[in-house]
């Protein structure tokens, strides 16, 4: 490269500062415009009260999501995380004192366990995402619980359903009636899913996609990336299943699965983040190997 060419900057991860999307009737969805580190955000509004699902990361995030929900509303707000990642929840300060804030327990655990190590870890990313989580503080919430929980909205019934396989504390939010799935990064849009850690278990996950599949969802608005439908779940259900056969098959050859992200690259050319292949794989063999 020569001296006159330089790398364009990373985008800040900033939601988009535009009016959300309707992809249902009173379910509204501020898009994620596939900018890394930011994420779909939902905001359903029944006859009594209002749920926000998510809130993108840093307070400054969380204050756009606020006023886009107030925009949309006047009824009371509920605010629920999908998972403990930065990106997800970490504009809850700007929601106390305006939102009931609902967590599943192991959500909040898997939170308090790893707040302090995330901050670190994600403000390495470079400085356009440590100045998003500057002033950044661990939200308790109003209120949590565990395995599944209704909430009624007035009119519109929001299903919170716990199912731990991406991290320790996944959660999705279901609605019924409307057949909308809020999928958190369980699912995500033509993006590599993300196996961070010893939390995440491919073979559960693979699991978990198959009874979200089995709910038959209309709309699924994934963690990142376009909003569709029940292909998307499927789409990532086949991705984590391929992995699985091409690791076991290597290891049952006696070979070292790692050679297989250029495969796996080549054969899913137009999913971004490859960065994650080698975990999932990672993941996987440790898995397999018992």
């Amino acid at each position: 490269m020569s001296e006159s060419q330089t790398e364009p900057a990373p985008r800040a991860p900033v939601l988009p500062d535009r009016a959300p999307d309707d992809v249902a009737p009173r379910v509204h969805v501020l898009t994620d415009d596939r900018i890394d580190l930011v994420p779909n955000v939902g905001i359903v509004v029944g006859d009594e009260c209002a749920l926000v699902v998510d809130t993108a990361m840093g307070v400054k995030n969380g204050e756009r999501v606020l006023a886009r929900a107030r925009e949309v509303t006047d009824r009371d707000l509920i605010l629920t995380i999908t998972h403990f990642h930065p990106e997800h929840g970490w504009g809850a300060q700007a929601f106390e004192g305006s939102a009931r804030i609902f967590y599943n327990q192991l959500q909040l655990e898997e939170l308090r366990e790893k707040f302090a190590p995330f901050v670190e870890l994600f403000s390495s990313f470079g400085p356009h995402v440590a100045e998003q989580l500057e002033g950044v503080r661990l939200v308790e919430p109003d209120e949590t619980y565990d395995g599944r929980h209704a909430i009624d909205l007035g009119g519109i019934t929001a299903e919170l359903i716990e199912v731990p396989a991406h991290t320790r504390g996944d959660q999705v939010v279901w609605l019924p009636r409307e057949r909308v799935l809020f999928t958190g990064d369980l699912v995500e849009t033509r993006f590599f899913p993300i196996l961070p850690d010893e939390d995440a278990h491919g073979s559960r996950w693979i699991e978990v996609l198959g009874e979200l599949e089995a709910l038959d969802p209309q709309v699924v608005v994934p963690g990142h990336g376009e909003v569709g439908g029940v292909e998307l779940i499927r789409a990532t259900r086949e991705y984590l299943e391929a992995v699985r056969e091409r690791v076991g098959s290597a290891r049952g050859r006696g070979e070292d699965p790692k050679p297989l992200a250029g495969e796996i690259r080549r054969d899913w050319p137009d999913w971004d983040n490859p960065i994650w292949i080698d975990f999932a794989i990672d993941r996987f063999d440790a898995e397999l190997a018992g």
